[in-house]
């Protein structure tokens, strides 16, 4: 772990050549004008894969590691130095941050790079270093060993072919060596070609020879991969494959010369199986939900093409019985879902096709029982599977809720001297959000979620983009009232409220809680709701009031106590651990409240069916009053103050569009009005 001792002048961080001019100025003079003394604190990345072994001109080399920083933080390269033909050698490649454990970097080639010859060994070792623009200083890791072979182009190699029963758009599997890996490296192909029997019939027709691309079995593979019994080899009716010939080709990019090399033969034989469904999942789904219809011998197209001739439909029979009662309507109708590959389709239930239109998705909760029958369309060949049995249950609207922490965020905790304690900080605005709205069908979730098509999203960033100093906005188009959409997403940039001379940057913004501060230096404009409180809370860990941020070593053992309760906040006794925990509390709590405030308004508060968005007047512990009559010890929940509450009306509005079989929780609520 590196810190950086210097001293910050008022005003923002803003570009890095500015920045380090102002510290390498700084660093010359004796801190005695009254600046504080400012500490970052950044650990050292740490170098701990690199793929692939084999480099071409074109390859993408994929850095696993830990401590990788943005851009905006600092520039980052990968360093080879060691041996190469018998030379000595040290290069660096310009690296590209992907997240705080991931990086990548373009490859040109051994000459692009700075290497001798673009074939040959090299042997020596790796090391990520990064140019910190924040504390002025180069962060190099711990050296990785490593050889690394370099190719000016490869010829494959194809030693097995897996054949057998099959499906249509099954993946085959291939052993052999020198596969391409895609990007701009170029691909491999296989190329297939031979005799089809269809099922019943007394000849062979010719087909082929079919490009089918080879996909690696795992990132950075070249020896194992898989390539689909793409419906184009030969169609898909049952029957069987005779004869068959396989061979790969490489196909190589720009940076190699567009070269093309090929590998030898094997023969290959496939009886081909009709298309089949082998379950249906989830048990119970809700309107936006995917449905995964797994099977195999499924055909389509990628997402956002569409083909009317290569599809996968499916035809239900059944009943159809709403909860609580009453006779079942009989259902009819034929499904068309996403297609994901040979073996999944992915059904969102909505309220458009002949299944929404039957069950009232949004009002009608009921389970459907019968039979389900895949039908596969390709150009002019149609092949009907068997029909099987299926029993699913359609469940209440269930909104939710994506909360994207960025890397803006992330950073911004750095200004607080917290960047240590960041997922314990999620782990409390989840643990609010969750609070906030019990009682109601909602889920937040820290992961973008994949098994709902239909689901909103919160952004929470460091500063505010619309540069307002804004705590948090809800920039979606107007009030959703009754929730209709379920896919608003507080956060980006939404061109419509910018036309209609709104901010156009949504989200939760972290770094403008320092308006909260006395003192809050570069990171906020002073609000008239500033408190003492604040700076009592997070002074001891800010680096621009000389506070020492905390480090991952005081989180050991369990030292830093998880609070319930803000209570003993800010804390006069128990040391640093309460210090600390108090800091995640309150920021947590901040963020929290501040998010599920802007979802209540994308959901229609408040005042849905008025044209009011905040409350009327100010009474404590109110969820949607207006940012100026939420104090900074409510929205913390330290003092007594919180934790803010939806009061009564807009609470029955949320359990009349989003009803739960969940009790509401004893909560007393203040009034609306």
């Amino acid at each position: 772990m590196t810190a950086r001792l210097g001293c910050r002048r008022p005003g923002r961080l803003a570009s890095a050549p500015v920045l380090l001019g102002v510290i390498a100025g700084l660093l010359g003079a004796s801190c005695s004008n009254g600046i504080s003394p400012t500490v970052y604190v950044f650990d050292d990345p740490q170098l701990q894969g690199l793929q692939p072994g084999t480099l071409l001109p074109g390859s993408r080399l994929a850095l696993a590691g830990k401590n990788f920083v943005p851009e905006d933080i600092g520039q980052t390269r990968v360093r080879l130095r060691g041996t190469f033909a018998g030379q000595s050698v040290d290069v660096s490649l310009p690296a590209r941050f992907v997240d705080y454990t991931h990086a990548e970097a373009d490859f040109g080639g051994g000459v692009a790079a700075g290497l001798p010859a673009d074939e040959g060994a090299f042997d020596g070792e790796a090391t990520v270093e990064i140019d910190n623009v924040v504390d002025g200083l180069t962060h190099a890791s711990p050296p990785l060993s490593l050889s690394l072979d370099l190719r000016a182009a490869l010829t494959p190699r194809l030693d097995l072919v897996s054949t057998g029963p099959i499906f249509v758009n099954d993946l085959v599997p291939v052993e052999g060596d020198g596969f391409l890996l895609g990007d701009d490296e170029g691909e491999t192909v296989a190329v297939v070609s031979g005799c089809y029997r269809e099922t019943g019939q007394p000849s062979c027709t010719a087909v082929g020879p079919v490009e089918v691309t080879v996909t690696p079995e795992t990132p950075g593979s070249r020896t194992r991969g898989t390539f689909p019994f793409d419906p184009y080899i030969a169609g898909i009716k049952p029957g069987t494959f005779e004869n068959g010939v396989v061979k790969l080709r490489n196909q190589h990019g720009v940076a190699a010369g567009q070269v093309v090399r090929e590998s030898g033969t094997l023969n290959a034989t496939w009886d081909v199986l009709p298309a089949t469904i082998f379950s249906v999942a989830p048990a119970q789904a809700s309107l936006g939900q995917y449905v995964d219809i797994a099977g195999a011998g499924f055909v389509g197209v990628p997402a956002g093409i569409s083909d009317p001739t290569v599809v996968t439909t499916f035809e239900l029979r059944g009943t159809f019985t709403p909860d609580g009662g009453g006779g079942g309507t009989s259902v009819a109708l034929t499904i068309i879902g996403e297609w994901v590959s040979g073996r999944l389709v992915r059904y969102v239930l909505n309220e458009q096709d002949e299944l929404g239109r039957t069950a009232n998705l949004r009002e009608v909760a009921g389970a459907f029982s019968g039979t389900i029958k895949p039908v596969v369309m390709f150009k002019t060949q149609t092949v009907a599977g068997d029909e099987v049995a299926i029993a699913f249950a359609i469940g209440r609207v269930r909104q939710i809720i994506w909360l994207n922490f960025q890397t803006s965020y992330v950073e911004s905790l750095r200004h607080f001297g917290l960047r240590a304690v960041d997922q314990p900080i999620r782990a409390r605005v989840l643990a609010v959000s969750q609070r906030d709205y019990a009682g109601l069908n909602v889920e937040f979730r820290m992961e973008r979620p994949t098994d709902f098509a239909l689901y909103s999203e919160v952004d929470i960033q460091g500063p505010d983009p619309n540069r307002l100093g804004l705590l948090g906005y809800d920039n979606t188009p107007g009030k959703d009232v009754d929730n209709v959409r379920l896919y608003d997403k507080i956060g980006g940039e939404n061109a419509l409220t910018r036309e209609d001379g709104y901010p156009g940057y949504g989200g939760v913004f972290v770094e403008s809680f320092f308006g909260f501060s006395e003192h809050p230096g570069a990171f906020a404009t002073k609000l008239d709701g500033a408190v003492a409180d604040f700076d009592q809370l997070f002074d001891p860990f800010r680096p621009d009031r000389g506070g020492q941020p905390v480090t991952a070593t005081e989180l050991a053992g369990g030292a830093v106590p998880t609070l319930s309760s803000g209570s003993a906040c800010p804390p006069t006794a128990g040391g640093r651990p309460l210090q600390i925990a108090c800091a995640m509390f309150a920021l947590g709590s901040m963020i929290g409240t501040t998010m599920t405030h802007e979802v209540g308004h994308s959901l229609g508060l408040a005042d849905p069916y008025g044209g009011d968005f905040h409350n009327p007047g100010d009474l404590p512990n109110r969820l949607m009053d207006a940012g100026g009559a939420r104090s900074f010890n409510e929205r913390a929940e330290i003092f007594g103050e919180g934790p803010a509450v939806f009061c009564e009306e807009e609470f029955q509005y949320l359990r009349q569009i989003l009803p739960s079989t969940e009790e509401p929780p004893g909560v007393t609520r203040p009034p609306c009005y």
